[in-house]
């Protein structure tokens, strides 16, 4: 494989800096050394110039959604009743179970895989845990500790509105 073809690899293997690509925010200095492939770093940052400008523009939309709160959600098996909210292999999430020690942000709208994508990364940046998540028919849902819930909740209501 090529230098360029190599350093395309490493760049996708790293979303976070596809993203800096698209965005025009790279020292591409910086990233060929992070980067440290075989080869001349001057070369790598080269590759990644061009790279950068085959790239479409990073461009977020805003999606409409509906974001609200259920708190006391709990474990389930799923298939019990009450039929969960989000179910991930063999446990469910449910409200008024379980002692209800979670809370469940539900986003209802223009919701798909990117979106959850980027409401994951602004909770992992603002150090909330996140249980369990999912999205699918225009519904994306984080479970979260209670005490969690009011501030996810302002964090996917944002998170929604610059979809990457």
């Amino acid at each position: 494989m090529s230098l360029a073809g190599e350093t395309r690899e490493a760049v996708r293997a790293r979303p976070f800096l596809l993203t800096a690509l698209r965005a025009g925010v790279v020292n591409y200095s910086a990233a060929a050394n992070l980067l440290a492939l075989d080869g001349d770093p001057e070369a790598v940052a080269t590759a990644l110039r061009r790279f950068a400008a085959d790239l479409p523009a990073y461009d977020p939309e805003s999606r409409q959604a509906t974001v609200r709160m259920r708190s006391g959600v709990g474990r389930v098996e799923t298939g019990s009743d009450p039929e969960p909210l989000l179910s991930v292999g063999d446990v469910g999430f449910s409200p008024d179970v379980d002692g209800g020690r979670l809370t469940a942000v539900v986003a209802s709208g223009a919701v798909d895989t990117d979106a959850l994508a980027t409401v994951l990364s602004r909770l992992s940046v603002e150090d909330v845990t996140v249980e369990a998540a999912g999205v699918g028919d225009e519904s994306l849902i984080v479970v979260v500790g209670r005490r969690d819930g009011a501030g996810a909740v302002r964090v996917v209501e944002d998170a929604l509105r610059s979809v990457s």
